[in-house]
């Protein structure tokens, strides 16, 4: 998992370099739809067909924004949708350590943030270690400088510590669509400070994916709502309804 959590950091960043945050993060808005199907390939799980059809505008969404969009590059999309891939199977991962083995939000990350670092170290010392010590000699300071990366360390721990925290509390799936409200403000505000070109197609486009992610949301909710009625209901009983919201792994919780 820290693995992975290191790949999805490393080619959001790369994406970056090539495409535009706003084309960046439109992208992300797929990671529902291949978080559905790792679970469903990889893992097994069924979901009903309603699940299905309400990924097809987020999928036509991204199809079109990609077609229509201005500064495309092809080496960017394609970091950018492997890191869509390593997103959902980070957050795959976590839904099973948070409901199937009964983590907190706390431990999961005390226990993955020593792997992540010993990971990224070595990269990071010799790919980036001169340009970070250039960069230390830019500030008058050296504690301006540190107050950047530990301020900066201090979000991202915020940030790991609240995504496990709604995880542990909805599922992998339900997490990735509410994160489309930050897809919606950084398209917005790459749009107003960058002023990257959009075109009119492009931002439909981003709209669909993003009413798309929205409708995703609600069937999720109505199918939920559907398996809490009475125990006796036929939709509750069968197979495929229970398959679609167990966890990944056994509940390791100690029968009394």
């Amino acid at each position: 998992m820290s693995f992975v959590f290191c790949m999805n950091i490393v080619l959001g960043n790369v994406s970056l370099r090539y495409i535009p945050v706003s084309f960046m993060q439109t992208i992300k808005s797929f990671t529902p739809a291949t978080t559905v199907i790792l679970q469903w390939l990889v893992w097994s799980k069924h979901f009903e067909w309603r699940i299905w059809a309400s990924l097809v505008p987020i999928v036509g969404g991204i199809l079109l924004t990609s077609m229509t969009e201005l500064s495309f590059n092809m080496f960017g999309f394609c970091a950018a949708m492997i890191g869509c891939l390593a997103t959902s199977t980070k957050t795959i991962l976590a839904e099973s350590l948070l409901h199937g083995y009964k983590f907190d939000s706390i431990n999961t990350v005390y226990y993955m943030a020593p792997f992540a670092t010993m990971i990224l170290a070595l990269p990071a010392m010799l790919l980036e270690g001169g340009g970070v010590i250039g960069w230390f000699y830019t500030h008058d300071s050296i504690v301006s400088a540190l107050v950047i990366i530990l301020g900066s360390g201090m979000l991202a721990f915020c940030l790991n510590f609240s995504i496990f925290y709604v995880i542990h509390s909805t599922t992998a799936v339900t997490f990735n669509v509410a994160g489309n409200l930050k897809v919606a403000v950084a398209v917005l505000v790459s749009w107003l400070i960058f002023r990257n070109p959009i075109s009119p197609m492009n931002a439909i486009g981003c709209a669909i994916t993003l009413v798309g992610c929205t409708f995703y949301g609600y069937v999720r909710h109505l199918i939920s709502q559907q398996q809490a009625v009475t125990p006796g209901s036929p939709r509750t009983n069968s197979p495929r309804s229970r398959l679609e919201m167990l966890p990944l792994v056994g509940d390791k919780q100690d029968k009394v």
